[in-house]
């Protein structure tokens, strides 16, 4: 494995040489990190990586050859113990069977019912339909299903059922210095400009500098500033979970606006836009950015582009406490309006296909909440996008 790690990291162009290998195999020996896959990721990156433009990509070869999922649990209710979640036998339904299967009845029954079970249960459960655990039928636990639940301890979604997600989970930043496949993304962001000429005077004034020379009777230079793309723009990213396969088109998209735009402030959500953002994914329990800051700091002519699949369970859209990973006091709803009545040229891209949006009952409610303003992240999508940001 500890070789795969090496070719893997020499084929995403990162300089590791053979001695910082040995390194690490020596620091390894000597029992620096044992154990630990945390201790083990830190003293790899000190070891191999001396340059910290190439973090970013160390990071993605690390989490490829060494998979796995941070399970602490992140919540305030309870703390769930470990051996009520272990995956010894994962449940596999018939499409019949998951039919057959009735949800509770509603996000206030389901947190409810929640409630009460960590209430009453003492130990560990497998299968059944009832209690927190595994390989079952229950709204509560891992690698079960139920159509509307709380999954708990699980490595990642397989039904695209759970309402709320109750683990503490880490995203990775989009790297700003990725090589784009296409310059389609890129040529289409263009049109979004407002030039403006702004600082030294550096540039010839041709024009000025023949009127002037013809007037005074010997040459007589005129220089202007140079002419630089005024637009500023907010850039909401979806990260994470549902958002995992459309990683490439959103590192291609989010180096073009990178490169694209002067005025460009960028921050990460996960699912939904709520009280607070954040602007470094690794720090996002941490260091969050209030939603309430940004209304009040950055003036109503940006222009805003929401990036996300925004599929994901109505819940999030309407109600508090609706989100998969913290508790809500108001409804997303209630902040994505806040943002519409501050910045009205807003645009929500959405990754996935235009044609299965109409399967999805959050896509439909989000496209409504911005006033059908949602376009595909494809060429004529963005041409779309592009011009209502620019009316």
């Amino acid at each position: 494995m500890f070789i795969d790690f090496f070719y893997n990291l020499r084929n995403a162009n990162i300089p590791v040489s053979l001695r910082e290998y040995l390194t690490l195999l020596e620091a390894m020996d000597r029992g620096l990190a044992t154990f630990d896959v945390e201790q083990f990721y830190y003293l790899s990156r000190c070891c191999l990586v001396k340059d910290e433009t190439n973090l970013d990509k160390f990071d993605r070869v690390f989490g490829t050859v060494f998979k796995g999922l941070e399970s602490t649990i992140d919540g305030k209710t309870q703390e769930i113990p470990e051996d009520w979640l272990r995956n010894l036998a994962e449940k596999h339904l018939s499409e019949e069977d998951k039919r057959q299967i009735e949800a509770l009845g509603g996000w206030e029954k389901l947190m409810e019912t929640l409630k009460k079970r960590l209430e009453e249960q003492q130990k560990r459960h497998q299968g059944g339909s009832k209690w927190i655990g595994t390989a079952g039928t229950s709204p509560f636990g891992a690698y079960g299903y139920n159509p509307e639940g709380v999954r708990m301890g699980q490595a990642e979604s397989r039904h695209l059922r759970a309402v709320k997600v109750w683990d503490k989970r880490v995203f990775k930043n989009l790297d700003d210095q990725v090589e784009l496949g296409t310059r389609n993304i890129k040529l289409a962001l263009r049109r979004l400009r407002k030039f403006a000429r702004q600082g030294a005077a550096t540039e010839l004034d041709m024009d000025d500098t023949i009127r002037a020379t013809a007037k005074q009777g010997w040459l007589d230079v005129r220089m202007v500033p140079e002419r630089h793309n005024a637009a500023k723009v907010l850039l909401f990213l979806d990260v994470g979970g549902s958002m995992d396969p459309h990683v490439k088109v959103m590192q291609e998209l989010f180096s073009a606006a990178h490169s694209e735009f002067k005025h460009l402030e960028y921050f990460y959500f996960h699912n939904f836009v709520y009280e607070r953002v954040w602007k470094d994914n690794s720090r996002r329990h941490k260091d969050v950015v209030n939603t309430w800051d940004i209304l009040h700091t950055y003036g109503s002519d940006y222009k805003v582009l929401f990036v996300g699949d925004a599929s994901m369970s109505p819940y999030e859209v309407v109600y508090p406490g609706g989100s998969v990973e913290h508790w809500n006091d108001e409804a997303g709803a209630v902040w994505l309006e806040r943002i519409l009545n501050i910045y009205a040229r807003s645009v929500w891209i959405n990754p996935v296909p235009q044609k299965w949006w109409g399967n999805t009952q959050s896509v439909r409610m989000i496209s409504q909440l911005m006033g059908d303003r949602m376009y595909p992240l494809n060429l004529e999508g963005l041409d779309g996008a592009i011009k209502a940001l620019s009316r």
